[in-house]
């Protein structure tokens, strides 16, 4: 195996890639969105699950709204979770947070003008012994406005990352795996199987893909782990005629020749020699199928066939608010949209990069 040789290839690769200032930007996008995604409900401000506590008083409000908040203990008992639960899950708010706009305190109890509509407010009395005693009042900044029903927009964006991001994940992966199997299979054995296996993939290919998904979806259920699938049982045709022509090129070499002379069997010559030296276009599109998964999956939770309320996405939270474009508060839809340009801008930036990275040809 020439080891010293593909790290050689490796490190001159890395190396092309880190002077394409665009790629590096998209590649710097791309890891704040996973840090993101892993640490959502440590960063956010609101860290219950699915980012879903939901105010009704304070639904709709512009980017920048700041509000006073009283946190009143809930009458169930909320336990508290450990560090790794938070970490997946989130925790739920111990207290009930009621939006107020003063306060005053008296020896045994909190007289507060709760909030209830602008210019409309109700004074209210909460004994001591029912608030949080370490900080019974809380100023909280919504820097993206509140949809309307209540929520943080920046918080379910940075919890949607996670949608976005394990979406692409597992549909490249699904994708990569199907793809590169048919692909290498028809690509080296040519005849019948190359026959039957480009049958399949050009009427996959002959079908909409988003009307294909809406089949597979219907078939699975809609949900949450069912998108993945039925984006990714999708995408693979596109592998899969990349490698099979790349297959089909690498075939005729004479160390291919060689090592069939030598009695090699079909399955260690793919694995082992003709598979690591497709790696290069096989990431290029995987960058590619990550992008088009991620605009795929808004486009499903947009349409109702996709994630499922109250877990957040980016399209969903798009048709949840996108009736406030046309009236005072355009922000709350269009802050998802940024989002899912900017991530998929970056996945295309690095797309690019690796393509103009891996390829050797006219390189010293």
């Amino acid at each position: 195996m020439p080891t010293n040789k593909s790290y050689g290839f490796w490190t001159s690769a890395w190396r092309r890639l880190k002077k394409k200032t665009s790629a590096m930007l998209g590649l710097v996008i791309i890891s704040l969105a996973v840090l993101t995604g892993i640490f959502c409900y440590f960063i956010t401000t609101d860290q219950t699950p699915n980012a879903d506590r939901q105010i009704v008083e304070i639904q709709a409000k512009k980017a920048g709204f700041r509000q006073l908040f009283i946190k009143v203990r809930k009458e169930k008992e909320v336990i508290h979770q450990g560090f790794f639960n938070r970490l997946l899950y989130g925790e739920e708010d111990a207290y009930k947070y009621i939006p107020i706009n003063s306060n005053k305190e008296s020896s045994d109890s909190f007289i507060v003008e709760k909030f209830i509509d602008d210019g409309v407010e109700d004074r209210i009395a909460f004994s001591k012994n029912i608030v949080d005693p370490t900080s019974p009042f809380e100023s909280k900044t919504f820097w993206l406005g509140t949809d309307r029903f209540g929520r943080d927009i920046l918080s379910r964006l940075a919890v949607g990352v996670r949608v976005s991001l394990a979406v692409g994940l597992i549909t490249v992966l699904i994708s990569l795996t199907i793809g590169v199997i048919l692909g290498a299979m028809a690509g080296y054995f040519r005849g019948v199987t190359d026959n039957i296996i480009m049958w399949l993939i050009n009427v996959i290919w002959s079908i909409p893909t988003l009307l294909l998904v809406f089949g597979i979806t219907i078939a699975l259920g809609k949900g949450f782990w069912q998108i993945f699938i039925a984006v990714g049982l999708t995408m693979w045709v596109t592998v899969a005629r990349l490698i099979r022509g790349q297959v089909i090129a690498l075939r005729e070499m004479e160390y291919i020749q060689a090592a069939k002379a030598l009695g090699l069997k079909d399955l260690r010559i793919i694995v082992r020699h003709i598979l690591p030296n497709v790696l290069g276009p096989v990431i290029v599109i995987a960058a590619s199928n990550f992008a088009t998964a991620i605009i795929v999956e808004a486009g499903l939770s947009f349409l109702g066939v996709g994630v499922q309320p109250p877990q957040p996405s980016w399209g969903l939270m798009i048709k949840e608010n996108y009736n406030f474009i046309i009236t005072h508060n355009p922000m709350l839809a269009i802050a998802p949209g940024i989002a899912i340009m900017i991530l998929v801008l970056a996945f295309n930036l690095l797309g690019n990069g690796l393509r103009d990275a891996l390829d050797v040809r006219g390189k010293i």
